[in-house]
């Protein structure tokens, strides 16, 4: 279940980096193609929805880093408590996945606003 979350989260990830890059080559092929298509994606670019949802997008992001954060240290101490070492290392993974998923909210989503210009 872990490796399926990683996964996730790289493929978010590369989804991000490779999107802006992407979604710009098809605009150019798109506008050179059909003067329609041109605005149709200026007219969506200039929607305020995308900003406002990427605002919430963040927020919801962030929120569940830290809730799989707190269940990491939860784990933690736990394991620690116990003397549980497989506890102890499943905190420890979800405490870091947390950190990352929230790094990820905070750094990559407000990208997505810009996604379009």
């Amino acid at each position: 279940m872990f490796y399926s979350f990683v996964a996730a989260v790289l493929s978010a990830v590369a989804f991000i980096n490779f999107a802006p890059l992407f979604l710009g080559a098809v605009t150019a092929w798109f506008s050179h193609l059909s003067p329609v298509f041109g605005v149709i994606f200026n007219y969506v670019a200039g929607l305020a929805f995308f900003t406002s949802a990427t605002g919430v997008l963040q927020k919801l992001v962030v929120g569940l880093g830290a809730g799989l954060g707190i269940w990491g240290v939860i784990n933690l101490m736990e394991g620690y408590g116990n003397d549980n070492p497989g506890a102890k290392s499943q905190g420890m993974k979800q405490l870091i996945a947390g950190g990352g998923v929230a790094l990820i909210g905070i750094t990559l989503v407000p990208l997505l606003a810009n996604i379009f210009s």
